[in-house]
């Protein structure tokens, strides 16, 4: 067990450990790693170890060829030696794509999370901002900037990350906006965790591999540029680099061609070394990692509380939905509504189903509730109240994101109904229930793991150590439902809503699924609401129902009386499509009554 727990505490480092393997495999990737990594010991080193000062001059020695009067590589027209100068140039020239490279990463990094994540007019001045300076022609930019502010390497790479920049942001951006409606994003907002959290993890983890290779490009460019202009004559002549060294080969190119060579072998090698290992890079960071199994543990039910008791503000109803409408603007300046005068309550150990057809309204009656509706989304009427909390109020103002975020994860939680898409592929199971378990009841990293083993124990899944250590492409569907069951009870939340749980599951599964959801709505004392299409699913769990049709309440009540004497003609119908051929509706079995109430040390 020791050791099993020692291997989960540092999952980071395995990681790292096995990125750096695979890198190490590529071939063309070593090659790449050892060049700059050459190139890195000369800059670090080069200033102790060079044979000569590289700026003292010696025209007695001037244009000696390599290895004459102790001049490995010659001396240039000023007799300075060529080997010291092209040491000390490697520091001055890596340094110098690295401050291009920051200061491109440094402004476009977070204003392209930023847009792509939020969007709106933040969205929309950064990209006119971005269209501005791809205009420029940025040589014509770096020529004035030597000229106005000297010439001075430093200052033309960082004027030269600016002009950078926009291939960072415009990458960021794209790359983020193609997964910020992912739902693995929407379950880690219900789980509690922070923008700022799901940004730095969720987020910032897809677009690594684009980043990378944009880095590794840029820092290739820089030391072109660079060299380019000290080329044309605009670098500092005392600054030993080798864009100079190249710019001297070249007024000697036919008294001594040699002087051209080692600079021109020096910037090709890593310009090329830094392209061929981003990519190198790249593969290795998005190849799957081969898991070593650790041996599956035996773990006992918890015999004391799983989470310590949260003090409730008493109120009349746990949930109240009263006169809810929601709306999306149009084009054409109308609003189309999709949610009207609904209204509801929910009390604490009770369940709630709520019914109708694909496109009734009732997902985005439990967004609402959730406060997950997309931005565009517009509140056009009525109140939600959770436990005195206002979410919503009448006058259509939504709770903020901050607040909401206290509650979500801790006192409310969510069910999805696509399992596999709610989970982010790039983390194991363990880390995504550890996670909200840390960040939201503030435990440490070692308990928040045994409890979030014991979760999948409670949960049913029989070897929970290796479930806490796959991946979700390594489970079913079923078992990634259980690990989702699993996270929303992880904090012993006071209200869950489940939007189709059993949707994406088989009928075996749909029913173990079922009875794991009974089990624990009654350990917990949650009040649940359960959003379906099925009416099956509704007598087996529910005490009311709420049926619902384009947008609108048509009947609500008790479930063994809408069953049995449905008042609706939509009700009607949609029991008469699910008991076509089958029993009767009288003779349904209907859920059984609540539960007697229960504290939250019931665990």
């Amino acid at each position: 067990m020791t050791e099993t727990l020692a291997q989960i505490d540092k999952p980071e480092d395995a990681v790292r450990s096995g990125v750096f393997k695979r890198l190490l495999k590529n071939p063309l990737g070593l090659v790449a790693l050892i060049v700059l990594a050459l190139v890195v010991v000369a800059g670090v080193i080069g200033p102790l170890v060079a044979p000569f000062d590289p700026n003292k001059a010696d025209l007695v020695n001037a244009l000696v060829g390599p290895g004459t009067n102790g001049h490995l590589l010659g001396t240039d027209s000023a007799g300075r030696d060529v080997l010291s100068r092209l040491l000390i140039g490697a520091q001055s020239t890596l340094l110098a794509a690295a401050l291009a490279a920051g200061v491109a990463l440094i402004i476009g990094l977070p204003s392209g999370l930023m847009a792509g994540y939020f969007g709106g007019w933040f969205d929309s001045v950064a990209s006119w901002c971005t269209n501005v300076l791809m205009s420029l022609p940025a040589i014509i930019i770096l020529l004035a900037a030597s000229a106005a502010l000297g010439r001075s390497v430093w200052i033309s790479m960082t004027v030269f990350g600016v002009l950078m920049s926009p291939g960072i942001f415009r990458l960021t951006r794209t790359s983020v906006q193609a997964v910020r409606n992912e739902l693995y994003v929407d379950a880690a907002r219900v789980a509690g965790l922070s923008t700022g959290s799901i940004i730095g993890k969720h987020i910032l983890f897809v677009v690594r591999a684009p980043l990378i290779i944009q880095t590794s490009i840029v820092c290739g460019i820089a030391i072109a540029i660079q060299a380019a202009l000290e080329f044309l004559g605009l670098g500092d002549p005392l600054t030993p680099t080798w864009g100079v060294m190249l710019n001297e080969g070249f007024i000697n190119i036919y008294g001594s061609p040699i002087l051209a060579v080692w600079p021109g072998v020096a910037i090709s090698l890593t310009v090329g070394s830094f392209v061929v290992l981003g990519n190198a890079l790249r593969d290795a960071l998005e190849d799957s990692p081969k898991h070593k199994r650790a041996k599956p543990i035996k773990l006992t039910p918890p015999k004391t509380e799983l989470i310590s008791t949260v003090e409730l503000e008493e109120s009349e109803h746990l949930l109240t939905v009263d006169g809810l409408g929601v709306g999306y603007p149009q084009p054409n300046g109308k609003t189309k509504t999709v949610v009207s005068d609904v209204s509801f309550h929910l009390d604490r150990g009770e369940v709630l189903g709520i019914v109708g057809e694909s496109g009734s309204g009732k997902s985005q009656t439990a967004f609402s509730i959730l406060g997950l509706l997309p931005a565009e989304a517009e509140i056009t009427g009525g109140s939600i109240t959770f436990d005195g909390v206002p979410l919503v109020s009448a006058s259509g103002h939504r709770l903020s994101q901050g607040r909401l975020a206290q509650l979500r994860g801790s006192r409310i939680a969510y069910i999805p109904q696509e399992p596999m898409s709610n989970l982010d592929p790039n983390f194991t199971i363990g880390y995504q229930l550890v996670r909200p378990l840390v960040k939201v009841l503030g435990l440490s990293k070692a308990d928040a793991r045994k409890r979030a083993l014991e979760l999948l124990t409670i949960v049913g899944i029989t070897n929970p150590q290796r479930t806490f250590d796959a991946y979700p492409h390594e489970v079913s569907g079923g078992m990634a439902q259980r690990v989702l069951i699993a996270g929303a009870v992880s904090c012993n939340p006071d209200l869950l809503i489940a939007d189709e749980p059993t949707t994406a599951l088989d009928v075996t599964v749909q029913a173990e699924v079922l009875d794991l959801l009974r089990d624990l709505q009654a350990r917990f004392n949650m009040g649940v609401v359960l959003v379906t299409h099925n009416f099956g699913v509704v007598a087996d769990l529910c005490d009311r129902v709420v049926v619902m049709q384009n947008g609108r309440v048509v009947e609500s009540g008790d479930v063994r009386t809408i069953l049995r004497e449905p008042a609706d003609r939509y009700t009607q119908t949609l029991l008469s499509a699910m008991l076509e051929g089958k029993t009767p509706m009288s003779m349904l079995t209907v859920a059984a009554p609540a539960a007697a109430p229960t504290t939250k040390a019931g665990l």
